[in-house]
């Protein structure tokens, strides 16, 4: 995916790029994908650049131009890069207050502002003094590169690594380790030093090959920077290919809907909610697997049943929600009570019910497709049947829980259609919908409440 597709930015936005391993690149690349959508661009430093990359961008002008030739030269090339003073084939940036001042006076659509140094090094902790970020930042992409891996920790390889050494501890001249990364990245003090409270913030890790083995140790560096409430995202891909990002990782929540009445089973036939032991062990067995497969935030859902549900997770610490509306009020009712207990940061949400089986692979496939933005509402199909996990993003939810009381799965179905993905669980790729495919037929269904 583009970048402007996994950063999401927005018309107003002042966006600060810190860390190492490709700032420049990465403020070039996402202001060449807002401009070709049509928006105004204004770039600069608050470090220095190479006098040399000036010619990279579209116009550059002096910072001290008036209004009206930023405007003119935004109107004629859609991406302008301001700077200051250039002295010894380094091209300065003006001082941080300027930015509120260029803010009120230019109509542009975003500041994207290269707010650290990194001396052209893979990764780094901040010296005293960095990163420059402008107060009036509302949203920072802090960054490290992969190739950082395997390479001593010393002064050669890495930017400041007596820092991370003083912090954690980390063996000087140690290979550097995927923790490490995540450690220094989400750390308040070195990879998040002076990031404004109010802003959001995501991490991108650069120069992530595509094969495996570096896919896997960029997802466990996301899980472990996503530890942190400060950090919304993590995406990670090479800045410079075609496609700059392959997978943005984000907190995920599980819903496992327990003891509900009028439940359709997997065969689609009627089943009565089954309380007891019975389910009480299959909900029980649903959430290890949930937590095995490192979902941040699992809630169970209670209905009939309830005491036993509890008790029967109450080894994994997870978190159950009564819903009081179980006997008639319907999945609505369950949804609500379910999202009440997510914290709010969480990107989407797998659902799930409480008397199916579940494999491990169903949830990677679905947290995969999730990552790679395949879609807002995924449905995995096996031998034609619809299955779970159903994954849910945060805006659709939203938009759930404003539906009318008593609304079934179905009715979800009908007010959602244009949104679903539906996920073959044999091959794990995207296939067409029945109204995209032209069928006639409605989806089958692995529920209705």
């Amino acid at each position: 995916m583009k970048l402007a597709q996994a950063f999401a930015p927005a018309r107003g936005d002042v966006v600060a790029i810190i860390g190492a391993g490709g700032k420049t690149s990465l403020l070039i690349g996402l202001g060449y994908e807002l401009a070709a959508a049509g928006w105004r661009v204004l770039a600069t430093t608050t470090t220095q650049l190479a006098v040399e990359q000036l010619a990279l961008f579209p116009r550059a002008l002096p910072a001290s131009a008036n209004a009206k030739a930023i405007s003119q030269a935004l109107t004629e090339d859609s991406f302008v890069f301001l700077h200051d003073e250039i002295r010894q084939g380094r091209v300065g940036g003006p001082p941080l207050d300027w930015t509120r001042d260029l803010l009120d006076r230019v109509d542009s659509d975003i500041l994207l502002v290269e707010a650290d140094d990194a001396a052209g090094l893979p990764f780094k902790a901040p010296r005293t003094g960095e990163p420059r970020i402008p107060p009036e930042t509302s949203l920072v992409i802090a960054m490290a590169s992969l190739s950082a891996l395997g390479k001593p920790l010393d002064a050669e390889h890495i930017y400041n690594p007596a820092a991370m050494i003083d912090r954690f501890g980390f063996a000087r001249n140690s290979p550097v380790k995927s923790p490490w990364l995540a450690q220094v990245l989400s750390d308040g003090a070195l990879g998040l030093r002076g990031v404004p409270e109010s802003a959001r913030v995501l991490i991108y890790l650069n120069q992530t090959p595509l094969h495996a083995y570096a896919q896997g140790r960029a997802r466990l560096i996301a899980r472990l920077c996503l530890q942190s409430n400060r950090i919304s995202a993590v995406a990670f891909g090479s800045v410079r290919g075609a496609e700059p990002v392959s997978e943005v990782q984000q907190p995920l929540g599980a819903l496992v809907l327990a003891g509900h009445q009028g439940a359709i089973a997997m065969d689609g036939e009627v089943a009565a909610p089954r309380g007891g032991e019975a389910q009480a062990r299959n909900i029980s067995r649903i959430a290890e697997q949930l937590y095995r497969s490192r979902i941040d935030h699992i809630r169970i859902v209670t209905g009939a049943g309830a005491r036993q549900v509890r008790a029967a997770v109450k080894h994994l610490g997870i978190r159950t929600a009564h819903d009081r509306g179980y006997r008639s009020a319907g999945i609505l009712s369950a949804l609500k009570t379910g999202l009440r207990a997510m914290p709010a940061n969480i990107s989407a949400f797998l659902l799930l019910w409480g008397g199916q089986a579940l494999r491990g692979k169903a949830i990677h496939q679905v947290m995969t497709a999730h990552a790679r933005a395949e879609g807002d509402f995924i449905i995995p199909r096996l031998g034609g049947l619809s299955r779970c996990p159903i994954l849910i993003s945060r805006p659709l939810m939203q938009e759930m829980t404003k539906m009318r009381r008593g609304s079934t799965w179905l009715d979800i179905i009908e007010r959602f259609a244009d949104d679903i993905t539906l996920l073959d669980q044999e091959t794990g790729e995207i296939v067409p919908t029945p109204s995209q495919a032209g069928e006639k037929r409605e989806l089958r269904l692995p529920w209705q409440l």
